[in-house]
């Protein structure tokens, strides 16, 4: 999936401490996809960081074309956001 990505929401990934590699790779192969509000879908991916496992959530506007990503998050609390189907 391409995805665009806005101004703020690139210095939002450098104030995180997020590579954009790893945001740029968990909308093509998400290990989950949740719905959240209307029109924006939750791609996430547990991502190895600094040696820590994380839940790396990126929440995607899938109705723009090309898709925008709206927000994106690393969460140690895994098993809080993580979704048993």
């Amino acid at each position: 999936m391409n995805c665009m990505f806005s101004k703020y929401m690139l210095e939002e990934l450098l104030e995180r401490k997020i590579p954009r590699e790893l945001v740029e790779r968990v909308p093509q192969s998400p290990q989950q996809k949740v719905p959240e509000v209307e029109n924006v879908t939750c791609y996430q991916s547990r991502v190895n960081m600094n040696g820590r496992e994380y839940l790396l959530r990126v929440m995607v506007n899938e109705t723009s074309t090309p898709a925008k990503v709206v927000t994106v998050y690393r969460t140690s609390k895994i098993s809080k956001c993580w979704r048993s189907f």
